[in-house]
């Protein structure tokens, strides 16, 4: 397995980013508060990694496809485990810039 491929940034889900985006995906940044104030997609959430297990109640009110993203790729890859071990339909966007470029 490669490193990409364990952190969850698999061709797989780089290619489903644009996909997602169309069918109105929200993309939620799991960066700290303090990283996403220096810059994000526009209309993501900012859904920290610490809490976003609790907040599964939360995103699944959303009704959509979720895209994480993050600094590298790594916090997203775990975030979009976390939600799709709970049964919401996401992916893992990597860094918050490529997910950015495809906006």
């Amino acid at each position: 397995m490669s490193f990409f491929n364990f952190f969850g940034l698999g061709n797989s889900d780089k290619g489903k980013v644009s996909e997602y985006l169309q069918n109105e995906a929200v993309v939620i940044d799991v960066r700290t508060p303090a990283e996403f104030a220096d810059g994000h997609v526009e209309g993501s959430v900012n859904i920290p990694l610490g809490i976003i297990a609790n907040k599964i109640e939360t995103i699944k009110k959303y009704n959509k496809q979720i895209i994480t993203c993050c600094r590298s790729g790594a916090r997203s890859g775990t975030a979009a485990n976390i939600l799709n071990n709970n049964g919401i339909d996401t992916i893992n966007g990597g860094p918050w810039q490529n997910v950015a470029q495809a906006v």
